[in-house]
């Protein structure tokens, strides 16, 4: 049996390592490259003996020269607490590290998979999002870094697909969530979880009415591999995520619940250029890829919680301020 050569980068990230797992499953060799920013090595630990997996150190922001019939590029930090660190360069990732692995899917002949996101569709003025809204995004916000980083992403990608036949796969990533979140990634979910599980007070930005859709991390793997799978004729963009709401306010409550924490909420002013809804149509990915999200909400948070325990136990954190505090790089 000849393997597939499948390239991932970002792939000692959240959802990174978990599709090199899967691509593993799938009887494929997988060439995992990140820069070890937002990723971490031990995400990736348990697949390092593995003769089908090998580890690059590399920023896709540098040409990349390597032998490959599939690419997923996941490769950009996708929380803004990391891709607001250093803006500029999150515009270079988005933007240079898609023209260097559309140059590549080029020479090579590989199909090639686009992570983009629901941050293109700014903060919505038509709600649910269907893949046909073209958003309303502020150019000069802090956030624009990321969303029209993206927006730019899928604009090559439908350029280099129209002009030079490159075989192309967008998907539109919501909310997602699971164990191996960076711990640090100033999401939602991460937050609330963390200051619960210390009985610290739950920081809700604005009132908590805002909505969110939360999908669990092997759905939203699922969704990746069958949209690289699908025919060529489908290209995107398809929307991944789940597709039923749940306020700011109702996660915090939940969490609390499941961990039984002695957490009070707290409310803060809310960020700038926050969406106060966020809900993805997935009719596109129903009929097109057979996928919808089957991983309940209260049975990904425990899970989550389950994982985020670990951490503490482990004394990640203890480590972490032993190192003044600079938990955003842990490997």
């Amino acid at each position: 049996m000849i393997r597939k050569r499948v390239l991932v980068t970002g792939g000692a990230g959240f959802l990174g390592s978990y599709l090199c797992e899967r691509l593993i499953e799938a009887e494929c060799d997988v060439l995992c490259v990140d820069n070890m920013f937002t990723g971490s090595k031990r995400n990736i630990l348990h697949l390092l003996d593995s003769p089908y997996f090998e580890l690059m150190r590399h920023d896709v922001t540098v040409p990349l020269s390597v032998e490959v019939d599939e690419v997923f590029n996941l490769a950009c930090p996708a929380s803004p607490v990391h891709y607001q660190y250093d803006p500029v360069q999150t515009v270079k990732t988005s933007v240079h590290g898609a023209i260097n692995m559309l140059e590549l899917a080029k020479r090579t002949g590989a199909r090639i998979l686009q992570t983009s996101t629901s941050e293109v569709y700014g903060d919505p003025e038509v709600h649910p999002q269907t893949e046909d809204y073209r958003g309303n995004v502020n150019p000069l916000g802090p956030r624009a870094c990321y969303d029209e980083g993206k927006r730019c992403a899928e604009t090559l990608f439908s350029d280099y697909h129209r002009q030079h036949g490159v075989k192309i796969k967008i998907a539109r990533i919501f909310n997602t969530f699971g164990p191996r979140m960076h711990p640090e990634d100033g999401r939602v979910v991460s937050n609330f979880i963390l200051q619960a599980l210390q009985n610290r007070p739950i920081t809700i930005y604005g009132t908590g009415n805002q909505t969110r859709s939360f999908c669990f991390v092997s759905d939203l793997v699922d969704g990746l591999f069958r949209l690289m799978n699908s025919d060529d004729a489908v290209t995107g963009p398809i929307n991944l995520g789940n597709p039923h709401e749940v306020s700011v306010l109702e996660l915090a409550e939940r969490i609390v619940t499941i961990t039984g924490s002695k957490s009070e909420l707290v409310f803060l002013p809310a960020s700038q250029d926050d969406p106060m809804q966020r809900c993805p149509v997935i009719d596109k990915a129903k009929a097109e890829l057979d996928w919808e999200p089957r991983v309940p909400l209260q049975e990904g948070l425990t899970r989550t919680i389950a994982y985020f325990e670990e951490l503490i136990e482990e004394g990640w954190f203890r480590r972490a301020a032993m190192h003044g505090g600079e938990t955003t790089r842990p490997q």
